[in-house]
Formats: C-alpha cells, sequence, structure tokens
C-alpha cells in the first residue's frame, strides 16, 4: 500500500538569483505532526506566484521517493531532502506511469483527487540547484502531479494512502504529461483525454487547442503551449515591393502603399496585422527595423502602412525624406496575432493617435463583408489637423448596418464643431464609456498609447466588460513575463553594456535594438534580451513552457539544449536557442 513519507510546507520568500530577487514558496521543509489541509492550502503553507501554482486545481503537490532515488543516481547525488522538489506530500507508491487523472485517494481524514501533472519552472532549478531540471522532470515522465481537495482534513507522516474511486476515462499522470509537452499529439488520445472531468481547466485549454489547431491544418508547432503572440507564424524573411504611392494623411501621418515589382501575389494578411519594414541606411550601421500595422482592406495586389512622424524618429524621418514612389522597400509577411475574430458578438474598435491603424483595417474588413455586427468605432485625437482617416471611417461605417462613431478631440481647434467634425471636447474616459453603452458581451480591439491603454482597460473592466473580451496591441515591445521576479524598475530596451562590433547582429525589432552575439557571455537569445531590458516572457528557461515563443522574422537560430517539441516553423524558442548568424526576432 502506497504511504505519506513526509508532509512538507513553506512559506513565500525572497532569494537572490542571477542579480535579481525571486519572491518563492518552493522551499518546503517536513512538519512534525498532524497537519491541517484546507481546499486550497496546507496550514503553514504557501505559493509565491498563484499564477503559475496554488488554487483548487493545484492545492497539493505530491512527488515519490521513486523518484528522488531516480534522481540521485542520474545526477549523482546524495544531499536531496524531502520537499526538494518543493513538493507538499512525498509518497511511496503513486508512480506517474501507474497514477490516473481522475483517480480519488483517502489520507488521513482527507479525500483527494488528481487532477493534472506539475508545470514545471525555473524555480525548481534554483531550489535543487540543477538548472536543467525543469527540462529533466518533463522529458523523464516523472513530473509529479495535484491533488485537488474534495474533503478537508488532517494528514501526517506513515498515514496510508487508500484509493477509493477513479475516473471512467484511464489516463496516467505520465500519458497526460506526455500527450502535451512530447512532438506527439494524436487525435483520439486528445478526445480520450478531454472526457476526463478531473482534468483542470488549463490543461483541458491546452489540448483543445491543440485539437483545434489540427481540425484547421496548423502547420506544426504545440499550439497547447505556445502564448497567444506566437499563434500565427509566418516564413521567415523581407522581399522588395516597390512604393506605388504616398499620401499624407494628417499633419504627422504619412501612408505608403506597396506592391510586388513583378506583380506576383502578395503573403496573405489578417485585419490587424503588421510587416515589419527593414530600412538600410547610408554609410553602413545596423538597418533600422520598424514595425507598422497594415492600415488598409487586406489585398493579396497592395499592403498600405501609415507612419507618425515623430520629431527625431528615426525611422519616420527616413520614410519621409528618403523614400519616393518608384523606390523599393524590404517588407516582412504580415504577422501578428492582433486580429479580427469571427464571431456575431457587438464588436468595439478603441484607439488613440496612430493606434488607428490596426482596427483601420478591422473597420474596412467589417464594412467589405457588410457586416450585421454591432459596431462601435471610438477614437480621440488632438484635433482636426491630427486626425487621419476621418473621411475614410465615415465611409466606412455608411456600409454597416449597425454603426456608430463616437470621436474625442483633446484639444479642438476655435473652427472645429461638435457634432460634425468630432463628437466631444477631452479625452475618451470611463464616463464617456458608460454614456455610450458599450454591451458587456462585446469583443473590444484596443490600440494605442500605453497611458491610453491602461486608462481604457481600467474603464472597461469598470464598465463590466471582462479581460478576455479586450484584446489590445502593443507597438513596441510586449507585455513581459517574469514569474516570480520582483522589485526592480523598468528600463527601456538598450545596448548590453559589453556590445562589441563583432559576432552575429541579434536585432529585436520591436524595441528597436540591434546587438551582437556574444557566446562567451550568452547561453541563450534570452540572455542577451534580459542584457538589452528588452521586454520577454518566459518560465521553464530550459525550452519546455513555450511561454517564450516569439516570431522569427528573419534568419536561423540553433538549439541548445533542444527543446522538447520544437516551435512552429517561424517561430524560435529564445530561452534554449542561439543565433546561427544575424537575425531579426519579433520582440
Amino acid at each position: 500500500m502506497a504511504r505519506l513519507l513526509s508532509v512538507n510546507v513553506g512559506l513565500p520568500r525572497d532569494i537572490e538569483w542571477k542579480g535579481r530577487t525571486v519572491h518563492t514558496g518552493i522551499w518546503k521543509h517536513p512538519v512534525n505532526g498532524r497537519c491541517w489541509v484546507g481546499r486550497l492550502n496546507l496550514e503553514g503553507d504557501g505559493q509565491g506566484d498563484l499564477a503559475g501554482h496554488g488554487g483548487e486545481q493545484r492545492a497539493v503537490f505530491v512527488y515519490q521517493i521513486e523518484s528522488y532515488h531516480y534522481w540521485q543516481e542520474q545526477l549523482k547525488r546524495s544531499d536531496f531532502l524531502h520537499g526538494q522538489f518543493g513538493e507538499n506530500f512525498t509518497v511511496e507508491g503513486l508512480a506517474d506511469d501507474t497514477v490516473c487523472i481522475g483517480d480519488r485517494y483517502r489520507i488521513g481524514s482527507a479525500l483527494f483527487e488528481v487532477t493534472q501533472p506539475r508545470v514545471t519552472c525555473y524555480r525548481v532549478g534554483i531550489r535543487t540547484n540543477e538548472p536543467r531540471m525543469p527540462a529533466l522532470l518533463t522529458s523523464s515522465g516523472r513530473p509529479g502531479f495535484y491533488f485537488r481537495v474534495l474533503k478537508e482534513g488532517e494528514v501526517g507522516a506513515t498515514d496510508d494512502i487508500v484509493k477509493v474511486g477513479e475516473a471512467n476515462e484511464r489516463m496516467t499522470v505520465a500519458e497526460i504529461n506526455a500527450l502535451l509537452y512530447s512532438p506527439h499529439h494524436p487525435r483520439d488520445r486528445l478526445q480520450r483525454a478531454l472526457r476526463i472531468e478531473a482534468l483542470s481547466p488549463g490543461w483541458r485549454w491546452s489540448f483543445q487547442a491543440l485539437l483545434q489547431n489540427q481540425t484547421a491544418g496548423g502547420d506544426g508547432g504545440n499550439a497547447g503551449l505556445a502564448p497567444t503572440a506566437a499563434l500565427h507564424p509566418v516564413v521567415p524573411g523581407f522581399r522588395p515591393l516597390t512604393v506605388t504611392a504616398i499620401d499624407q494623411e494628417s499633419a504627422d501621418v504619412l501612408s505608403l502603399s506597396m506592391h510586388d515589382p513583378d506583380a506576383k501575389p502578395l503573403a496573405p494578411a489578417l485585419p490587424g496585422q503588421y510587416v515589419v519594414l527593414r530600412l538600410r541606411q547610408d554609410g553602413g550601421g545596423p538597418p533600422i527595423l520598424r514595425s507598422y500595422s497594415l492600415s488598409g482592406l487586406v489585398s493579396a495586389e497592395r499592403y498600405r502602412i501609415s507612419v507618425k512622424i515623430e520629431p527625431g524618429g528615426l525611422a519616420g524621418t527616413y520614410l519621409q525624406e528618403h523614400v519616393r514612389v518608384g523606390d523599393v522597400l524590404e517588407v516582412s509577411s504580415p504577422r501578428g496575432s492582433f486580429i479580427l475574430q469571427p464571431a456575431e458578438r457587438p464588436v468595439v474598435l478603441l484607439s488613440a493617435g496612430i493606434g488607428v491603424t490596426p482596427v483601420l483595417a478591422m473597420l474596412y474588413a467589417l464594412a467589405e463583408t457588410r457586416s450585421t455586427r454591432p459596431v462601435l468605432w471610438l477614437h480621440t485625437a488632438r484635433d482636426r489637423q491630427h486626425h487621419p482617416f476621418a473621411a475614410e471611417v465615415r465611409r466606412l461605417m455608411l456600409a454597416l448596418a449597425h454603426g456608430r462613431s463616437y470621436v474625442c478631440y483633446s484639444r479642438p481647434g476655435p473652427q472645429e464643431r461638435v457634432g460634425e467634425d468630432f463628437d466631444a471636447a477631452g479625452r475618451l474616459s470611463q464616463s464617456i464609456l458608460d454614456g455610450i453603452g458599450i454591451p458587456r458581451e462585446a469583443d473590444v480591439y484596443l490600440c494605442g498609447p500605453v497611458r491610453f491603454m491602461a486608462d481604457m482597460k481600467e474603464a472597461l473592466a469598470a464598465s463590466g466588460i471582462a479581460p478576455e473580451r479586450i484584446n489590445a496591441e502593443i507597438f513596441n515591445g510586449s507585455e513581459p513575463m517574469t514569474p516570480g521576479i520582483v522589485g526592480g524598475a523598468a528600463r527601456a530596451p538598450h545596448l548590453p553594456s559589453d556590445d562589441a562590433n563583432t559576432g552575429p547582429l541579434v536585432s529585436f525589432a520591436r524595441s528597436g535594438i540591434a546587438a551582437h552575439w556574444k557566446g562567451s557571455a550568452y547561453q541563450s537569445i534570452l540572455e542577451l534580451a534580459e542584457a538589452c531590458d528588452v521586454p520577454v516572457r518566459w518560465s521553464c528557461r530550459t525550452g519546455v513552457c513555450h511561454n517564450c515563443e516569439s516570431g522569427l522574422i528573419s534568419g536561423v537560430v540553433a538549439y541548445g539544449p533542444q527543446p522538447l517539441d520544437k516551435p512552429a516553423a517561424g517561430n524560435l524558442l529564445i530561452c534554449c536557442s542561439q543565433p546561427a548568424g544575424d537575425v531579426v526576432i519579433d520582440l
């Protein structure tokens, strides 16, 4: 019979790691005597990162003494103590290749149900002093698993573990773990896993995403793990396009239209996506890389981008002063996940300033199909002189059966009239949103300056719009995900202090940084990005979780270590990759 060998708890603490502070609860120590198990936690236990750990589905983490023995042999270690892998219960028996999701066990006076395998992160590598451990746990089929608490009660070391029930669909922890993290995702096994009622919502979402990707004919990668920003990969590289028109849209916005010089079809775009321009400066130096949303109707014949000319802006100034009709520009394929989703729900297109460009492409798509969805266009500009596309938007709105528009001018001129040029003076605010009446079920597409988007997200939430209904586009960089890292002021991206003019050039397109690769200083592109304070997302740092998956705009990378499941063609995992030459990355 399986036995509970040790009950381990620990409250979160701050530790120093690579010059940063990590707030983590992975340090667990054995409890003397009995311990109360509540619905969310053991008494005296806590988690430092509730986004990745804890909660009802992950209330108790279980790891086996047999796996301790395995790692002692594999790693030639003899210093592991109960709780070293962050587990609450160190058990004898209950192997990952035997226990099934949905199995129920009585321990002491408490009742538990198995919900999911462990999702490993870098902190188990810190705790075991083995940075490879997140990948080793997953690839070995020995991740451990989580219990949810069906009945609260007391437990203690030496308690018997009695199986009292199981799910109708039998899949072991090891099978479920491999189904998500290995390169093989058989459709019938995904369907079996989704029939297990006890499977946690997070794992259920991942398996549904894998199924949907297969149904849609997805081209590789792991849709169950890839972040939203990496869900629409495209072929890396730039192609030459000829500028066919240059239009002044407002006092500070310029549009460029481009087509293939040989009249070949352009790569398809989705409404809201962007392209990357590579501009080569006279006199050498790194090329200028900038991302620009496509601002017109999706077309295989023409791309239109619209650029705000900022004082001192390098790319905008270059385009304004040096590019003429007939010139050729290097342009990437359209990319990005800020796209108009097919649905019947109301649509809110909410923008400020040059943030109008991706939502304008969405408006074009809705007007082209004469959509019957309720569409609300909300925009903030300074005044009429700084209000691009005003006439275009009015014309497009006429094609919509249920279209409404509301425009605010923050500093209207004396000749500009309410009701004709704009609807209200000032900026969009919660009171204006409440007065307009945004349907709570609406899909909101939001783009503009960082402060504007933060204010609008807050106002939308206060108006009852669920966070999952708010889609936002960030022009420069992306929202970082650095689990457990606390303190430290955010810094603008910059060149590393030791940048030299040798080695492959690694360009972070969204952040406007191009730094040289130094293999002696960095083990991965992630480490170089961190040295540049480029916003990044990561968790495992060993090629398991795919949180760091990003678009590869151009170039080739090598992997070391190899990821468990490679990303989709056109993407890369920055946590375990190195440049094989000059590369451009969508960060």
